[in-house]
């Protein structure tokens, strides 16, 4: 039997697959709703509450975009009555990582890691002073160009689900599913790319 790490895992990082729902495109103003993430690798694990975690946000503006609440079927005024406080949230989410990572570097995962980075770090920085990621982040689109030679404008993360095998994983917008859903992608593509 091979004891060797799969190449996702390492014992200096953790890489971690966020995902979030919002209220519009950019954080300042309009809100993250929502908020998923889970271990790379333990996106299935019986321990849930170690390996995956989701939290639901009150909004910091009344500004939305319809479509955009439409997709993440979220209100605004019932997260603004069951909805945690985003400073609590993000120190929440803050501990949540340092539990996990333990001696480790967290790197975020997503796809595409611009859009959910700006929401996270833009919240981490305005309610905690810091973010736990620091600047470590890893877009999966930009890995499966760098490792296959795709051109950008050609590929979306639906072929990639296809080119793994993937097509059955559906994008539900629900930020911890889908969460799991780049995950799993980010396991594969790393398996089946080296």
């Amino acid at each position: 039997m091979d004891n060797k790490k799969p190449i996702y895992q390492s014992k200096s990082a953790i890489y971690i697959s966020v995902d979030i729902e919002c209220s519009g495109p950019i954080p300042i103003d309009y809100s993250m709703l929502s908020l998923g993430a889970c271990i790379v690798g333990k996106e299935e694990d019986d321990d849930k509450k170690n390996s995956t975690f989701y939290i639901e946000i009150q909004p910091i503006s009344d500004n939305y975009i319809k479509e955009a609440l439409e997709v993440c079927g979220f209100s605004l005024q019932e997260l603004k009555a069951k909805g945690m406080p985003p400073q609590q949230a993000m120190k929440y989410f803050a501990d949540w990582i340092a539990k996990v990572s333990v001696a480790r570097k967290p790197v975020f995962i997503s796809h595409p890691v611009a859009f959910d980075w700006s929401f996270v770090n833009y919240y981490f920085y305005k309610f905690i002073g810091w973010n736990p990621f620091g600047v470590s982040g890893i877009d999966i689109k930009s890995v499966w160009i760098g490792k296959t030679n795709a051109k950008w404008h050609a590929i979306g993360i639906d072929d990639i689900k296809k080119s793994l095998g993937l097509e059955h994983i559906i994008h539900t917008h629900n930020a911890l599913e889908d969460a799991k859903e780049q995950s799993i992608i980010f396991k594969e593509m790393m398996i089946e790319l080296g």
